[in-house]
């Protein structure tokens, strides 16, 4: 038999010439050379920078941060700290407002040192902060022990924006308590003077009471003023600390721009009503300014609706442009025979949240009620309604494509009005979110069919 070269077996086995496969050997050592060193300069997960230091295995233990460079290792301890600073100094806040209440509020009322209105002209609202709170902390708790039940040591997916920005009711409960204090220090001062069983049982709590560590009612009663106050210290440390590509990162700027603007505003009413204090203040800006106007604006609203601060969604709200129309033919015309009038428009809902206790549901409850509340511009330091709400339960909202940059509004029975704005785009949403808004409320259709004259139903524009 003749014997077989072993150059024809391996040809034979693998169809690889030996040429071919040291090239391949040599190919495949130069591309796991490379993935090994892509691995030892892998890229940072947080920034992306390849400064990361060589690790061995046994300095490998945690995975997860060796993933990281050493810049961001520091940021995110910073942020970790940062974060559980807020909690924990809410949680501390939350204990003096408790004080507060079960230390002299509720022995006060029980030992009847002071008349009910008495103790409300002292004490305010601090009930609502009370609630408010722990509210509040309930939800940051419940996020700091959800990211370490999941394994997030950094609490990265902790995001105090967001829950700070869902809870920025509780910003007008502080400018309620804040700008009674200068009253509330002054009757305290007074009744100390005259009831002597009163001075004799704050003297006693402040010396005996080892839950007090020696502190005064004065103390206490300004724990709102001095958190309300470091807000926007604490987010500005979290921000520092927060990558831009953090999905928090925009929550916790716009957190912290409006508890700015709402420091502003206290600071602008504490003026008006002739007190010489004020809170710490900000920079001012635009940006502040305008939001400073919109607090005025819906401040304005929601006591002309009458409705509760937590049940009351602000949709839109914003500049728009009025006219109304003499008579139903104006449509034939085109808008330019209107004459508008700039005015401030906001569209304000009633409903109760899905869930009180979470935020695990971003979708609103039942709408009870929705009214666009039209007010004129600023005139003299105040703003001023234009007529009393309309109550889109009562209206019909619609458009024509012949004039697709206005859109009108009849309540029944009563008014018609045309807006714009100067922006179409921005006009089209107002539109489908006041039309959205109305539909929910009551017999769109029965409504529709009962006015007579309304612009799409005009006979050019009737399908």
């Amino acid at each position: 038999a003749t014997r077989t070269k072993s150059a024809d077996v391996e040809r034979a086995d693998s169809g690889i010439g030996q040429m071919a496969a040291r090239k391949w050997r040599n190919r495949a050592s130069e591309t796991l050379s490379s993935l090994q060193a892509w691995e030892a300069h892998r890229p940072c997960t947080d920034c992306g920078e390849r400064d990361l230091p060589v690790e061995t295995d046994l300095q490998n233990c945690n995975q997860r941060r060796a993933d990281l460079c050493e810049k961001c290792r520091k940021r995110r301890t910073e942020r970790k700290e940062s974060v559980l600073e807020f909690v924990n100094t809410e949680a501390s806040y939350g204990e003096d407002l408790r004080i507060i209440k079960e230390e002299f509020y509720l022995p006060m009322q029980a030992a009847g040192l002071l008349s009910q209105e008495q103790l409300l002209g002292i004490f305010s609202n601090i009930q609502e902060l009370i609630d408010l709170n722990e509210s509040f902390l309930e939800i940051l708790q419940e996020e700091i022990d959800q990211a370490f039940d999941q394994g997030d040591d950094d609490l990265m997916t902790v995001c105090i924006g967001e829950v700070f920005l869902e809870f920025v009711n509780m910003l007008p409960a502080f400018q309620t308590y804040c700008l009674q204090q200068s009253s509330s220090v002054n009757m305290l001062n007074a009744l100390e003077k005259e009831k002597e069983l009163l001075r004799i049982f704050l003297n006693v709590s402040q010396n005996d009471n080892t839950a007090l560590r020696r502190m005064n009612l004065r103390s206490f009663l300004i724990a709102p003023l001095q958190r309300v106050t470091k807000y926007p210290l604490l987010l500005s440390r979290i921000i520092k600390a927060t990558t831009e590509y953090h999905p928090d990162h925009s929550s916790l700027r716009e957190a912290k721009s409006r508890i700015e603007s709402h420091l502003e505003h206290i600071n602008m009413k504490t003026k008006q009503e002739g007190n010489t204090w004020t809170l710490r203040s900000f920079r001012q800006d635009s940006k502040k300014k305008r939001e400073v106007i919109n607090i005025e604006m819906r401040e304005t609203a929601l006591k002309t609706v009458g409705w509760l601060r937590e049940e009351t969604r602000f949709v839109m709200e914003g500049s728009l442009q009025l006219a109304q129309p003499p008579d139903g033919q104006w449509v034939k015309k085109g808008s330019k025979t209107l004459k508008f009038q700039n005015m401030q428009v906001l569209l304000l809902v009633n409903m109760k949240r899905v869930s009180e206790s979470s935020l695990e549901s971003a979708e609103p409850g039942p709408v009870k009620d929705a009214v666009l509340v039209l007010i004129r511009d600023k005139n003299n330091g105040k703003f001023h309604l234009l007529r009393e709400p309309l109550r889109l339960s009562n209206c019909i909202v619609s458009t024509d494509p012949d004039c697709d940059d206005t859109f009108e509004l009849i309540e029944i029975r009563r008014e018609a009005f045309v807006f714009r704005d100067s922006d179409r785009a921005r006009t089209h949403h107002w539109f489908r979110q006041i039309r959205r808004y109305s539909r929910e409320l009551g017999s769109w259709k029965k409504r529709r069919n009962a006015l007579p004259n309304i612009m799409i139903s005009t006979p050019q524009t009737r399908p």
